[in-house]
């Protein structure tokens, strides 16, 4: 009996701690451990470890004690969309593209980043079409492959 409550118990653990949400983490954090809430005051900042939490399964850092509070108290509001995959690439081909982190665009309260290499600025792509039917295509995808 003990060893059925142990197993349960492990199982339960461990379901907890599973993502919701496919987030890009790439190097271990997500958004490349940039400091996300930086990013709506208008300075993306890389994070540092000992300003780091564990939001739906994935590590977030943050540049100093006040930005991983502020977090804290709102984690949905500072949470990049689609994971912090690419906006445009999740919108035009339902894909997850990695992003350049200081490549992003503040829309209606939410942050979106985007692909930057080269000529290939996807933030520029967004832009230069129309943002708004973009989201609306970008979260259909989502809801595909988010997991």
């Amino acid at each position: 009996m003990n060893k059925i409550l142990v197993v349960l118990f492990l199982v339960m653990g461990t379901c907890g701690l599973a993502q919701n949400t496919d987030y890009n983490t790439k190097n271990g954090y997500a958004v490349n451990g940039y400091d996300v809430v930086s990013y709506f005051v208008g300075v993306p900042m890389e994070g540092k470890k000992e300003f780091s939490t564990i939001y739906d399964g994935a590590m977030f850092k943050f540049h100093n004690q006040e930005n991983l509070d502020t977090f804290k108290d709102d984690p949905s509001a500072y949470v990049p969309k689609y994971g912090g995959y690419c906006a445009y690439a999740v919108a035009i081909n339902g894909k997850k593209v990695n992003v350049d982190p200081e490549t992003y665009e503040i829309r209606k309260g939410k942050l979106y980043l985007f692909y930057n290499r080269g000529k290939n600025n996807t933030l520029d792509f967004w832009l230069n079409s129309s943002p708004n039917n973009l989201v609306s295509q970008a979260d259909k995808n989502w809801e595909k492959i988010k997991n």
